[in-house]
C-alpha cells in the first residue's frame, strides 16, 4: 500500500499547503475559504473515507470541493501579495483534485482482470508441475512437505496482491486517513500562531451542520 499511502499524504499536505495560502487572501474570503477547506479535510478524513472503505463512493464529489470553487470565483486579487497567493491556491487546487482522483481511482482496484487470469494459470501450471514431478520414492510427509511449502508461498502472494489492490476497507493493515488527520491538527496550530479564526461550517465527520 505504499502508494495509495504517498496519494493519501500527498493529498493532506497539499490541503496544508493551501490552507497557509489562504490567510494571505482578501478580507472575509481569507476566514471563509481556510473554514470550507478544513471542512474539506475533515470530510476526507471523515464520510468519504467511509464511503472508500464501503466501496459506496464511486463517482461522488467532494462538497466541499464544489464550495470552495464557488468562493474563490468571487476572490479579486488588488495587491501583488494576494495575486501571488491566488495562483499558488489555484495551482494548489489542482495538485490536491489530481491527488483525489489519484486517490479514488486506486481504491477501485488498480490490477486488471487479464493479469489476474494470468497469474491463476500460472499458480495452475506450478502445481501441476509439482504433481508431475512428485517421486513415488520419497515419504509422504516429503512430498507433502515440497508441494505445502510451494503452495503456501504461492498462496499468501495471492492474498498480498489482492490487499494491494483493494488496500481501502476493515481489517488490520488497511489505509487509514492518518496523513490528512495530522493536516487538521496542523491547520488548528497555524491559525492559532497566526492569530486567526476561521470557524468551519461543517461538523467534526466533514457533513454541513
Amino acid at each position: 500500500p505504499g502508494g495509495a499511502g504517498q496519494l493519501a499524504g500527498e493529498l493532506g499536505g497539499g490541503v496544508g499547503r493551501q490552507e497557509l495560502g489562504g490567510l494571505h487572501l482578501l478580507g472575509d474570503s481569507s476566514a471563509e475559504l481556510t473554514g470550507e477547506l478544513t471542512c474539506y479535510a475533515r470530510s476526507v478524513a471523515g464520510a468519504e473515507w467511509d464511503a472508500l472503505q464501503d466501496g459506496s463512493l464511486g463517482d461522488a464529489i467532494n462538497p466541499w470541493g464544489a464550495e470552495l470553487f464557488r468562493t474563490i470565483t468571487d476572490v479579486q486579487p488588488t495587491t501583488d501579495t494576494e495575486q501571488s497567493a491566488y495562483d499558488r491556491w489555484m495551482d494548489q487546487t489542482a495538485d490536491r483534485e489530481q491527488a483525489r482522483i489519484a486517490r479514488v481511482h486506486g481504491a477501485e482496484g488498480i490490477i486488471p482482470a487479464p493479469l489476474w487470469l494470468v497469474l491463476l494459470v500460472i499458480c495452475a501450471v506450478i502445481f501441476a508441475y509439482l504433481l508431475f514431478f512428485a517421486d513415488r520414492a520419497e515419504g509422504a510427509v516429503t512430498q507433502g512437505m515440497l508441494m505445502g511449502s510451494v503452495t503456501v508461498v504461492i498462496t499468501l502472494l495471492m492474498f498480498l496482491l489482492v490487499f494491494f489492490d483493494h488496500p481501502h476497507g476493515h481489517g488490520v493493515g488497511r489505509l487509514q486517513p492518518v496523513a490528512m488527520e495530522r493536516t487538521l491538527e496542523l491547520i488548528d496550530a497555524q491559525l492559532e500562531v497566526a492569530g486567526a479564526t476561521a470557524p468551519a461550517p461543517c461538523d467534526e465527520r466533514g457533513n454541513a451542520a
